[in-house]
């Protein structure tokens, strides 16, 4: 199948190319014709050759010029933008893209490659932006818990140190977060799959997630969220399911969706997880369905790229975020690894994500 794909796109370039070739073919043709048509013309009124000669020279080089500078023109635009791009501006773009030659393709390139060098610089300060805020919260309330110690305004008491412990925690889920990060851009990840069965498994997935909210809250990337009060239902069947996958990579996509559903979850509601067997053969459909507002439709789309902290608050407190804006693109990365796929599907309430996985992991290049 992947051999069969480039050949339609391969013909529409040579098509293309054509085109440009056909103009030059046309130019000579045309110089030719009208050099011809001169020269017939001086031998019928027995004009001087050499009149016909400098008017012909003349004629082809002014047609000449014509066509030169509509093939020539949007290269010095090329170059001009290039050499923005080159010092870091990628707001300008190359006219000309709609040409049905090779310039055009090499325009509508120059612009595609300004565009994704415009949303990887857009990427990296909001990185850094959005690291920096979230690194600083727990480093300074752990310095002034370790202040306090030094200075002898608290004691070193169990209660001081699990504070202090709760903030290296939430750093080494940031870090933790980060390398997962760094895993995606870079492509080092390998899946290590496994038959298990999929009733026990999630069953410990969310197990981790009521304990660690009745201990501390809800681990997440952006931090503790105390939800105790929302239900966690799973919903397998049948009981003897089973998945083939990378059940690392699997437990952080479920781990990120309860996270997400449970954030934005009324007081007192339901996050339901469910797991069905998939539409081929040894695939695996998941589930994760929660109360809250939901995703409006115009922004399902976006929800799953990176940074992107939704629109709609967490029904937590007013000073959620809604996280670091990685969760669900990680959460996307691990299920793309598996050759499965993840979107926001429809529901009369709340929010309701699907995952399929198709059980056997495809052919890495």
């Amino acid at each position: 199948m992947s051999r069969r794909g480039p050949r339609p796109e391969r013909r529409g370039r040579r098509r293309i190319l054509i085109s440009i070739k056909t103009k030059l073919g046309t130019l000579v043709v045309g110089a030719v014709l009208l050099t011809s048509g001169l020269a017939l013309v001086a031998i019928r009124t027995s004009t001087e050759f050499r009149y016909i000669t400098i008017f012909a020279m003349i004629a082809t080089l002014l047609i000449t010029q014509f066509v030169a500078q509509s093939l020539t023109a949007p290269l010095d635009e090329m170059t001009t933008v290039a050499g923005s791009i080159s010092r870091g501006d990628f707001s300008r773009r190359v006219r000309g893209a709609d040409r049905r030659d090779e310039l055009g393709d090499l325009a509508s390139t120059i612009n595609r490659m300004a565009d994704d060098l415009e949303a990887v610089d857009r990427h990296r300060k909001e990185l850094v932006a959005n690291v920096s805020h979230e690194l600083r919260t727990p480093i300074a309330a752990l310095r002034a818990v370790l202040e306090n110690v030094v200075d002898g305004v608290s004691e070193a008491d169990p209660e001081t140190m699990r504070t202090a412990l709760k903030q290296s925690e939430r750093l080494g889920r940031l870090v933790e977060t980060l390398l997962d990060l760094s895993r995606l851009d870079n492509g080092v990840v390998t899946l290590k799959a496994r038959r298990f069965e999929v009733w026990p498994y999630l069953s410990g997935v969310l197990r981790e997630a009521n304990l660690a909210a009745s201990q501390r809250g809800l681990s997440s990337t952006s931090g503790l969220h105390n939800r105790t009060d929302v239900h966690l239902h799973l919903d397998v069947s049948p009981p003897e399911l089973t998945a083939h996958a990378d059940a690392e990579r699997l437990h952080q996509v479920m781990a990120n969706l309860i996270d997400n559903a449970v954030k934005h979850s009324p007081p007192h509601g339901r996050v339901t997880v469910r797991a069905r067997r998939g539409p081929w053969p040894d695939s695996l459909a998941l589930e994760v369905e929660d109360e809250g507002p939901g995703i409006p439709e115009a922004l399902r789309h976006t929800v799953f790229e990176r940074f992107n902290r939704g629109q709609v608050p967490a029904q937590t407190g007013p000073s959620s975020d809604g996280g670091t804006g990685l969760g669900l693109a990680i959460a996307r990365w691990a299920v793309d690894l598996h050759g499965g796929e993840i979107g926001v599907a429809e529901s009369s309430r709340g929010c309701r994500i699907q995952v399929t996985l198709p059980g056997s992991l495809p052919a890495r290049d």
